[in-house]
């Protein structure tokens, strides 16, 4: 089989891509991998490298949800079609909405990691502004026009339905993180986080108000500057800027506790990280982190600072509850591994090829015979 995958460099997209690619691997999957939103680091190439059943395409294109993007997605749009020339692919695997309408010739699967429209109700309170109307426009098509969309968490599949309308051929899979480089090491006195710094959705400024009443300093890795330059930074945290994965997986073995009070998180890699290395968890209540969580961690109101401080605190000072949470953090995290993972993924792709098989007599598959009309 092959598979022609989209994939940001920008954020936990790029991880769950390669994550999948090389879970995949075991199944005969050779994955074209087309990537979007900046240049790749040295750190994401060599680590490419590593995967014989990848080939990377790379290009610098925005991304749907940046800034006056259109004009790149429509150039982006024009040069995913020829890579399906160029590739052949078996399954185009998307991991964006607006690119699900182009006419491809192979079955299309859009996993839905994110959207504006829900990030915008969590973060903000209300409604994304008209503003927002093209991107509505663009993302609803992309899915609708899509022959699967699967999301990562129930929540998020919730969302994309609530805000873009029914979407019939639908499945949840969470996300997966391997265990190999994330592992326990003598742990310090210290709490960790780690996200996009400058997004809002991590509510990382929570951690800065609460930072001088906790027993021990917080830590924090991230991009502090957003696509478009921007840098935000909160008091009272310690910065250790974008930390390639073997130096994030360094942190978080030393760390006793991993805290990230999101007000928007459709699944959440790093407490998946965090939980494999050993740390107990403090999460933002929400549902996306609630489903995959369960009883493995403490949740905490995002706007409510004394419950973070108290929650941190509490397990600080207290080595058997700390113990005890990590502990059934590490039990939890072993759901989301990325043979399971790949498994379902291999499934779904096996059922796209099935359904696009020759339909009557026409020799031309189901979705392109619905495209013509």
């Amino acid at each position: 089989m092959k598979l022609l995958m989209t994939a940001d460099t920008l954020g936990g997209v790029w991880t769950y891509a390669v994550e999948l690619a090389a879970a995949l691997q075991p199944h005969g999957v050779q994955v074209g991998l087309a990537t979007m939103g900046a240049a790749l680091s040295d750190g994401q190439r060599a680590r490419i490298a590593t995967l014989e059943n990848v080939t990377l395409f790379e290009s610098r294109h925005k991304l749907e949800w940046m800034p006056d993007a259109w004009e790149d997605v429509r150039d982006a749009g024009r040069w995913l079609l020829e890579l399906q020339e160029q590739f052949r692919p078996t399954v185009v695997h998307l991991n964006g909405y607006a690119h699900g309408a182009l006419a491809w010739n192979a079955p299309v699967l859009v996993v839905g990691h994110s959207c504006v429209l829900s990030w915008w109700e969590a973060v903000k309170g209300e409604p994304a502004p008209p503003e927002w109307d093209h991107y509505r426009r663009e993302v609803r098509d992309g899915l609708r026009a899509a022959n699967q969309v699967v999301a990562p968490s129930a929540a998020m599949l919730a969302a994309l339905q609530r805000h873009y309308g029914p979407l019939p051929r639908s499945r949840v899979i969470h996300n997966a993180r391997g265990a190999a480089l994330f592992r326990p090491a003598r742990k310090e006195g210290l709490i960790f986080s780690a996200g996009r710094l400058w997004d809002e959705a991590k509510n990382v400024a929570a951690l800065g108000r609460v930072a001088s009443q906790l027993a021990w300093p917080v830590y924090v890795a991230g991009d502090d500057a957003s696509p478009d330059g921007r840098g935000w930074l909160p008091a009272g945290v310690r910065p250790l800027g974008r930390l390639e994965p073997p130096a994030l997986a360094g942190w978080l073995g030393r760390a006793p506790l991993f805290a990230l009070p999101a007000r928007y998180e459709p699944f959440g890699l790093s407490p998946l990280e965090a939980a494999l290395s050993g740390c107990a968890l403090v999460l933002g209540d929400i549902p996306s982190l609630r489903e995959v969580w369960g009883d493995a961690a403490i949740f905490v109101a995002p706007d409510d600072d004394d419950a973070l401080r108290r929650g941190l605190n509490y397990l600080a000072r207290d080595p058997a509850a700390r113990h005890e949470m990590a502990t059934r953090a590490a039990a939890r995290a072993r759901r989301y591994a990325p043979e399971l993972m790949a498994s379902s993924y291999r499934a779904v792709y096996g059922g796209l090829i099935d359904q696009a098989e020759p339909c009557c007599d026409t020799g031309v598959p189901p979705v392109q015979a619905m495209r013509s009309f």
